[in-house]
C-alpha cells in the first residue's frame, strides 16, 4: 500500500520504520527540519518537510493516490484537520488519527475519521481488564453501523445473576453474541440462558447505551 503519515515524532518515526520493513511505500510529512533530517538519514529520504494540514503539501506527496492516511502528531486538532483534508480533498479511503485526549474521540468519529488511536485509552483498557469493579471492556468498533462489541463481566454480587437473558431489561438493540463461563467452554446464548457469576458476556451494543448495559449487569438498572 501507499501510506502517507503526518507527524515525525517518535510515534511517526517508529510507525514508518515498521511499515517500510513490511514492504509498504511510505512518505512522512513533518514540520520540524531537525526531525526531517534525522528521519531521512536513518530511513532514506522518506520525509518531506511541511505542514500536513495544508492541501498543497499533501498534494506534493501524492496523497491523491494514497491507500491510507495516518496522522500522529502530538496535536489532536492538527490530526483531525489533516485527516479531514485527506478524506474530503484527496478522497483517501482510510484515515487513522492519533488522539491524546480521549474525550475528543467522539468528535473524531462524528467527523468521519475511520480509526482513532489513544494511548490513554489503551492503557485504561488494560487497567480495566484487571479491575473487577470495572465490568465493561471495548473489543471492537463497527463504525459503519455505529455499534461497539464489548465484553461485560458479571460479578457474583450482581442482581442479574440467576436471571434469564430475556428477563433483563436490556437497552434497545443490544444483543449478546457469546457467553464465556468461568470454567466451561464459550457458547452462543439464547433468551433462556441463565446468567451465572463471573460470566463474561460479549455484546453488540450502541455506544450511547453502554453505561445502561453496565448498570443492568451490575444490578443497577435505570428506572
Amino acid at each position: 500500500m501507499y501510506i502517507v503519515v503526518v507527524g515525525g515524532g517518535r510515534v511517526g518515526y517508529y510507525l514508518v520504520k515498521t511499515l517500510l520493513n513490511e514492504g509498504h511505500e511510505v512518505v512522512i510529512v513533518e514540520k520540524n527540519p531537525a526531525f526531517c533530517k534525522i528521519i531521512n538519514c536513518e530511513l532514506g529520504g522518506v520525509c518531506i518537510r511541511g505542514d500536513g494540514c495544508e492541501a498543497s503539501i499533501l498534494a506534493e506527496v501524492g496523497t491523491g493516490r494514497a491507500d491510507m492516511f495516518i496522522a500522529v502528531t502530538g496535536d489532536d486538532e492538527d490530526n483531525l484537520v489533516a485527516c479531514q483534508v485527506a478524506r474530503h480533498k484527496f478522497n483517501v479511503p482510510r484515515t487513522i488519527a492519533r488522539i491524546r485526549n480521549p474525550q475528543n474521540e467522539v468528535i473524531f468519529k462524528t467527523l468521519g475519521i475511520d480509526v482513532t488511536v489513544s494511548s490513554t485509552s489503551v492503557i485504561l483498557e488494560h487497567i480495566q481488564e484487571e479491575l473487577p469493579t470495572h465490568p465493561l471492556t471495548h473489543l471492537l468498533a463497527i463504525r459503519d453501523q455505529g455499534l461497539e462489541i464489548v465484553e461485560v463481566r458479571v460479578s457474583p454480587e450482581s442482581t442479574a445473576v440467576g436471571k434469564r437473558i430475556r428477563e433483563l431489561r436490556l437497552p434497545e438493540g443490544t444483543d449478546f453474541a457469546l457467553v464465556i463461563p468461568q470454567s466451561d467452554r464459550p457458547f452462543v446464548p439464547n433468551p433462556d440462558t441463565v446468567i451465572q457469576p463471573h460470566d463474561r458476556l460479549v455484546a453488540i451494543v450502541n455506544p450511547a447505551v453502554e453505561e445502561e448495559l453496565r448498570d443492568i449487569l451490575r444490578g443497577k438498572p435505570k428506572d
